[in-house]
């Protein structure tokens, strides 16, 4: 594992942590927009590029939304292989539904930021939004990958769903922070953390934003209600990757999401959508932690349980 400085890849761990052991994410490098009205990145069929791994989260929701919002037909893929090792992502073809890179045959990962600028100094994340026309990454950041495929498109699949209303905003920004926090980040919070105090604090979030979510499911079918919003569409990655992986993997093992009778019924639900279904790998998912986290699993066996149940 390692990170690109000054457009060379230098060998480290991806693990950042503060004086008191806490773990740091780092912010994302590319940060631009996609729109009609945008003076470099306009929509277009077969333009942009998705660069992908089916064990991350993150990219996990980019993909969700390339189903939900009929991109498929419009916006390409590249899936990496699962292991992430001393090189970083690798386009290895060598695991099913691992594609290589299907633009410019590249071997790692990091030569697509290298070619997007040679001299960069950035962690090599997925996922990535390719602008095949100027060569060069729109975005990185998924929070902000989703919401332009959320409407950025719209003109031209005719989709129109907003998974993001103006009216629910405010409501759906308030959950997204919480989750991000406490869950999306909360388990690597846990996972990675490098003192008892950090992991301590990392898991009492965690399962107090869970036990408030199980609490908010019992009379609802969605967070907001009825309606599917882009709260549970940040959400359901973390859940579905949480007891095959996080639980033990990461030490988040206070209870397992089964053993939530209403935040479990609300994951199968999800699940049963075609475009989180078809998107949900997890021979890629179980492949990806358990081997590439060498500080964690340091001989890098992959466990045989649990049974999958969804």
């Amino acid at each position: 594992m390692g990170k690109l400085v000054d457009g060379d890849w230098v060998k480290e761990s991806i693990i950042s942590s503060d004086d008191k052991g806490n773990f740091e994410r780092k912010p994302r490098t590319f940060l631009d927009k996609i729109s009609p009205q945008h003076d470099k990145f306009q929509p277009e069929t077969d333009r942009y590029h998705l660069y992908v791994s089916y064990a991350c989260p993150w990219a996990h929701r980019s993909l969700i939304y390339r189903e939900l919002k009929k991109l498929t037909g419009h916006i390409g893929i590249s899936v990496v292989h699962p292991d992430m090792l001393e090189m970083g992502w690798e386009f290895s073809t060598d695991f099913p539904k691992a594609t290589g890179d299907n633009l410019y045959g590249f071997k790692y990962l990091m030569e697509v930021y290298q070619k997007a600028q040679p001299d960069i100094s950035t962690s090599v994340t997925v996922p990535i939004l390719w602008d095949k026309k100027l060569e060069t990454i729109v975005n990185n950041e998924s929070s902000e990958i989703i919401r332009i495929f959320n409407s950025g498109f719209n003109e031209l699949t005719g989709d129109n769903t907003d998974y993001y209303p103006p009216e629910k905003q405010k409501v759906i920004d308030e959950w997204n922070d919480r989750i991000y926090n406490a869950v999306n980040n909360g388990v690597y919070r846990a996972g990675f953390a490098k003192s008892q105090e950090a992991y301590d604090n990392a898991v009492t979030d965690l399962f107090s934003c869970l036990d408030d979510i199980e609490d908010t499911l019992q009379d609802r079918k969605f967070l907001l209600g009825e309606e599917l919003t882009e709260a549970d569409l940040r959400l359901i990655p973390t859940l579905l990757r949480f007891d095959i992986v996080y639980h033990t993997h990461f030490k988040c093992n206070v209870r397992k999401i089964s053993e939530y009778p209403h935040l479990s019924r609300y994951t199968r639900t999800l699940y049963e959508m075609d475009a989180i279904k078809s998107t949900t790998h997890f021979d890629h998912i179980k492949r990806h932690y358990y081997y590439s986290h060498k500080d964690i699993n340091p001989y890098r066996i992959i466990p045989a349980g649990p049974k999958i149940v969804v």
